[in-house]
C-alpha cells in the first residue's frame, strides 16, 4: 500500500520512482515477498510493484500477492474472474501466487466465491489463496466449505495483529493455527507507532493519514504505556524500536509480516529484527499493560446491502 501514484489513495503514498527505489533495496536484501491489491492507489500500486519487479527480477524468483473485494461486485464469480484479469494485467504477469480475499462478503454465498477461487486456481492464474482480516467463524465456514468439496483450501491469513491490537488472539489466530495456515498481519507497527515514542511524528503520514487515526488514536492512552514498554526492551538489546515490535511477531508464531516500508531503511530495520530472539518474560512484559479494544479489520454486516463500507485499514 506504500506504492501508488500519491493522491489517488494516500498523500504519502510513493511515486514509480521512489517505488521502484524501495523494491529494489529489498530484493538487494534477499526480500521475496511482495503483497499489494487491486484497489490500491486506483491500481497503480500494481502497475508499480509490477513494473519495478520486471525490470529488476526474473519473476519466479519473487513471490507477488494481490487481494480482491473492495470492488464491483466484490466476491462474486463474476467479479473474482473479472479482478484477477485486471490485477494480472497491471502486474504483468501471467501468474498470482497467492490472491487473497480482501475480506469477507456478506452478499455473496461462500459456495460461490470459494468455487470461483478454486476454478483460479485450476486455471493456474493463481497457485494458492488466502484470506484477509475477518471474524473467526466466517473464516472457518469459508475454509470448511472448501474442505467439503474438494476445492482449494486459504494457506494464509493476512489479518490485523500487532502489540497495540491483539483481538484476533481469541478466535480467528486459534483457527488458523488449527488449521495450518500461515500467518501474514498487516501493520505490524501499528502504522509507525510501535517504532517511535510518542504518539505523533513530523511525518506526512502522520500528519495525513486517517486511516491510521480511525485505528488507533481512540485507544492512544492505554497504548501509550505498551509503546514505552518497547522503546525499554529496545535499549535493552541495543536495537531499534521497530526490530522489537517485529521480534515480538516472531515469537508469535508469525510467518510473515508485511511491513509498509516507504523509506529503504524501514526494510534495514527489519531484516534486522531477523537477530532478535525475544525471552518469555520479554513477551510477557510486552504484553502485560494490554486492555481490550474495538474490533478494527472485520467488517460487520452491512446495514444498506448494496453499498460498499469503507475500509478503515485503507
Amino acid at each position: 500500500m506504500s506504492f501508488g501514484e500519491p493522491g489517488t489513495m494516500h498523500d504519502w503514498s510513493l511515486n514509480y520512482s521512489d517505488s521502484e527505489k524501495v523494491i529494489k533495496h529489498a530484493l538487494d536484501l534477499n526480500i521475496n515477498f511482495f503483497d499489494t491489491a487491486n484497489t490500491y492507489s486506483q491500481g497503480t500500486s500494481e502497475e508499480y510493484l509490477g513494473k519495478a519487479l520486471k525490470n529488476n527480477v526474473k519473476r519466479d524468483d519473487v513471490v507477488i500477492a494481490s487481494k480482491v473485494y473492495f470492488n464491483e461486485g466484490r466476491l462474486s464469480k463474476q467479479a473474482i474472474e473479472r479482478e484477477i484479469e485486471g490485477t494480472l494485467n497491471r502486474l504483468g504477469t501471467d501468474y498470482l501466487d497467492l490472491y487473497i480475499i480482501h475480506r469477507f462478503d456478506y452478499d455473496t454465498p461462500i459456495e460461490e466465491t470459494m468455487a470461483a477461487l478454486n476454478g483460479l486456481v485450476k486455471s493456474g492464474k493463481v497457485r494458492a489463496i488466502g484470506a484477509s482480516a475477518m471474524y473467526g467463524y466466517q473464516f472457518y465456514n469459508m475454509q470448511q466449505a472448501a474442505k467439503d468439496n474438494g476445492w482449494a483450501q486459504f494457506q494464509t491469513m493476512e489479518n490485523h495483529y500487532n502489540l497495540l491490537y491483539r483481538e484476533d488472539e481469541r478466535e480467528l489466530i486459534p483457527i488458523c493455527q488449527q488449521m495450518n495456515v500461515s500467518l501474514m498481519p498487516y501493520s505490524p507497527l501499528a502504522a509507525g507507532h510501535l517504532s517511535h515514542l510518542g504518539w505523533k511524528t513530523d511525518t506526512m503520514r502522520s500528519k495525513t493519514d486517517r486511516v491510521a487515526m480511525g485505528k488507533y488514536d481512540l485507544a492512544e492512552q492505554q497504548d501509550l504505556g505498551i509503546v514505552e514498554r518497547v522503546n525499554e526492551v529496545a535499549k535493552k538489546y541495543n536495537v531499534n524500536m521497530s526490530q522489537i515490535a517485529l521480534a515480538w511477531q516472531w515469537a508469535k508464531g508469525v510467518t510473515s509480516p508485511i511491513v509498509g516500508s516507504t523509506k529503504a531503511k524501514h526494510l534495514d530495520d527489519a531484516v534486522a529484527a531477523l537477530d532478535v530472539s525475544l525471552t518469555k518474560d520479554d513477551v510477557a512484559y510486552l504484553e502485560e499493560l494490554y486492555t481490550p479494544h474495538e474490533i478494527i479489520g472485520a467488517i460487520k454486516q452491512n446495514p444498506n446491502p448494496g453499498t460498499i463500507l469503507i475500509d478503515e485499514k485503507k
